[in-house]
């Protein structure tokens, strides 16, 4: 299965993200994301940090969890190479474990410029396959 596609939008940039399971679609989201805004995938790792986010809903979930990335990189002015995600669907809790290291135009190119996480067709859907297999899908919209 596909990680994450880029998805048409008039003004802004889309993407239809999938995973096996919620874990994986919040991990894959937020890959989903850098790819958006850097040329190469960030691969490198160097210190963690935790982040734990509750919302009233899982569409909000992720909302709050890419807004938060999104956030650090330009406050913090830090880049991520991977993610543990633990995503509870009863009450819409996120722990995540994020693997970061200080952001370097020199090593970096900036590719687009994300202004912000939308909540413009933000959807999180549960799908199966052909072989019945349970399955994730989510769309989100970025201001860019």
């Amino acid at each position: 299965m596909e990680k994450f596609k880029i998805i048409e939008h008039i003004a802004d940039v889309g993407v239809e993200v999938y995973g096996k399971d919620l874990n994986e679609l919040f991990e894959n989201s937020a890959h989903a994301m850098l790819s958006i805004m850097f040329s190469e995938p960030v691969l490198r790792s160097g210190e963690s940090i935790q982040i734990e986010i509750e919302e009233p809903s899982l569409e909000q979930l992720l909302h709050s969890w890419l807004s938060e990335l999104l956030y650090r990189f330009s406050v913090d002015e830090i880049t991520f190479s991977h993610f543990t995600v633990d995503v509870n669907n009863t009450n819409f809790t996120l722990k995540a474990r994020v693997f970061f290291e200080k952001f370097d135009e020199k090593k970096y190119f900036r590719q687009t410029e994300i202004k912000a996480v939308t909540y413009y067709q933000l959807k999180i859907d549960e799908c199966r396959d052909a072989e019945g297999n349970l399955f994730y899908k989510a769309r989100i919209i970025f201001d860019v």
